[in-house]
């Protein structure tokens, strides 16, 4: 090893130290000596083949063991030792700006959080609030700071990046010569996690659109590139952008080529082949007629049997956003959610909602605040006056009750009787086998007063896996004992995946398509939720959130022992 990758293990060693609340001069010991290891005229190899390191100032005898045992082996079995200490997602958690040992410490003994991921979801939580040392003003900074991390990373939450896509898109509309501009990729085609941003443009001015992408703030790199027809950028959050250009006459083939996955691009063309025609076609419409298709919606160009579905006429009428009437699964201060309980529903009311189910934490989340049973009355108690605020708006009284080990409810029978619904989650033991942890949902699953299942998979994405289960099991579980499946519309979670949709549809899964809100912005969120449904070819009838009030409560009722 040279002295930069030692002087950069010694680093690590010191930060690790530190996390774990070790001697004060053992760190600083092992901190400078990666400084003196840096600095050194010649390889540290040389001075121990010498024998002379201990001679250098700075380096005493653990470290010298230290730097010894690291080019003689390439390892240090303290680092190592450290490492194992802490989950891997630790060490990342120094690349956020701003984020010190001390602060990981707190946020990792208190929250148990251990990946960038999942802190960066246990601040839109609002959990860093309450920390001692922290604050609301903490809080946005690491948050600003995960947000300048991830934009070095490649991969972007579709959330994160749709509102610059529409600026770049919008500006390009209003370029001289533009006779029609439209997002394409995996943008149009609304993947949960994008790496870039795509654009087909039918004009003929390209300096007019170099302009126009030149002139949305931010954005950086705008080139043109005459011999491929395109216009190349680098987005605010370094994205890479493409502008396709498109003659008129070949604008609906262009568009197509550019949104549909590669294989549902080749099939396009295969069936093209067979019927002796040449791709191309001023329109989609036009396109998906050539090749003797009702047109798919962008969403569903995967290449997951989309094709036969157009071919055969069974293509389904997707759930649009206007149709959800009412939201379940909402947090308010009574948990971890930063907005009153009255916030809540006036914003949902805002929102043109029918109906707001509150589902705060229950008590083993007691990270979260959740609720004893004496906090679950005084809540009621407050349901009862607010809904009389608001008699235009429902309000439903629920929990997100913890599904723990074994798969029992966090609460017993008698509790869970007093909600109008129940949605029951995992959120710890993550790393149990998979027959453990199928077994464990299913179990939920079967208890009476359990009305659905919240995030089904556990995934944050971008951040942590989902634990290890068979959902085609949960889901035939859910079918059996008559539970709903939700489809968690935050757009770190978008649980459940989409391609688990069609399996759960199959066997007459009822979703429920909710934004597990912690705030008033939060409840915005639901779009998003739709775009995982739309991608797993769900319909309105297939979900339970857009019956009408008066059915909706009749729905929960029924369900109910």
């Amino acid at each position: 090893m040279n002295k930069r990758e030692i002087a950069s293990v010694l680093e690590e060693i010191a930060f690790l130290l530190e996390l774990k609340g070790e001697n004060p001069f053992k760190v600083k010991a092992y901190s400078t000596g990666a400084r003196v290891i840096e600095s050194l005229p010649e390889e540290p190899a040389v001075l121990v083949q010498k024998g002379i390191l201990r001679n250098v100032k700075g380096i005493g005898e653990g470290l010298a063991g230290a730097v010894t045992e690291l080019i003689t082996t390439g390892v240090s079995t303290l680092h190592k030792e450290l490492k194992a200490s802490f989950p891997a997602g630790v060490m990342e958690m120094t690349a956020v700006p701003g984020l010190g040992p001390k602060k990981i410490r707190a946020i990792y003994e208190n929250l148990n959080v251990g990946s960038v991921g999942e802190l960066e979801y246990a601040c839109i939580e609002n959990r860093l609030v309450s920390l001692p040392g922290f604050g609301q003003k903490t809080q946005e900074k690491i948050l600003a700071g995960i947000r300048q991390f991830k934009r070095r990373q490649g991969f972007h939450l579709y959330a994160n990046v749709i509102e610059e896509a529409e600026s770049i898109l919008g500006a390009v509309r209003t370029a001289p010569g533009v006779l029609r501009a439209d997002l394409a990729g995996e943008i149009r085609r609304r993947l949960e996690v994008v790496q870039n941003i795509m654009l087909v443009v039918a004009g003929s001015q390209p300096r007019a659109l170099v302009q126009a992408v030149h002139s949305v703030p931010d954005v950086m790199q705008v080139e043109h590139h005459p011999e491929t027809k395109t216009i190349t950028a680098r987005s605010p959050q370094g994205l890479p952008v493409t502008v396709r250009l498109a003659d008129a006459a070949d604008y609906g083939w262009e568009l197509a080529r550019a949104t549909g996955s590669a294989e549902h691009v080749q099939e396009l063309e295969r069936r093209f082949a067979a019927r002796g025609a040449s791709p191309g076609g001023g329109s989609e419409e036009a396109v998906y007629a050539a090749a003797g298709l009702l047109v798919i919606p962008p969403e569903l160009r995967e290449g997951h049997g989309e094709i036969e579905l157009a071919e055969s006429g069974r293509l389904p009428v997707l759930i649009e956003t206007g149709q959800i009437q009412g939201i379940f699964h909402n947090h308010t201060v009574w948990s971890d959610g930063a907005a009153t309980l009255e916030q809540m529903v006036e914003a949902a009311r805002a929102l043109g909602y029918r109906y707001i189910g509150i589902s705060d934490h229950s008590q083993s989340a007691f990270y979260a605040n959740g609720l004893k049973e004496d906090r679950i009355r005084a809540q009621h108690a407050e349901i009862d006056i607010v809904q009389k605020k608001f008699p235009n708006i429902r309000i439903f009284k629920g929990i997100e009750a913890d599904i723990l080990a074994a798969g029992a409810m966090d609460y017993p029978d008698e509790i869970l009787a007093t909600f109008d619904f129940v949605i029951a989650s995992v959120h710890s033991r993550f790393n149990l086998s998979e027959e453990d942890q199928t077994n464990r949902i299913c179990r939920a699953l079967a208890n009476p007063f359990v009305t659905m299942l919240g995030h089904a998979t556990g995934r944050l994405l971008l951040s942590r896996d989902a634990y290890r289960v068979d959902m085609k099991k949960v889901l035939d579980a859910a079918v059996e004992h008559g539970k709903i499946v939700e489809i968690n519309a935050n757009p770190h979670r978008l649980d459940l995946d989409w391609r688990l949709c069609g399996y759960a549809k199959e066997k007459g899964v009822k979703f429920s398509i909710n934004p597990d809100a912690h705030s008033t912005d939060g409840l915005a969120d639901v779009p998003f939720g739709v775009n995982v449904a739309r991608k797993g070819g769900v319909t309105a009838e297939d979900v339970v959130n857009t019956l009408p009030v008066e059915e909706m409560a009749s729905r929960l009722q029924a369900m109910r022992p």
